[in-house]
């Protein structure tokens, strides 16, 4: 899995997802990454890398911290 950037013009293709996603609803920009994750996935078609990805998108989510709430 690479993890250091790979992106030819990282802040170009980030631009042109912003502008794919501008407008739409929640539902409708969530349905839109989803299918973007997939397409991108199939260009890569190596299951371990693809599966190791999952692994660490996960655990790049987590908090650092668990988080408490306090008694209201």
């Amino acid at each position: 899995m690479i993890t250091e950037p790979h992106i030819p013009d990282p802040d170009g293709f980030y631009a042109a997802w912003l502008s794919a996603i501008e407008g739409l609803t929640e539902a409708r920009s969530a349905d839109f990454n989803a299918r973007l994750v997939l397409l991108l996935a199939n260009q890569c078609g190596d299951q371990t890398v693809l599966l190791d990805c999952i692994a660490a998108a996960r655990e790049s989510g987590e908090p650092s911290h668990p988080t408490t709430k306090s008694p209201a």
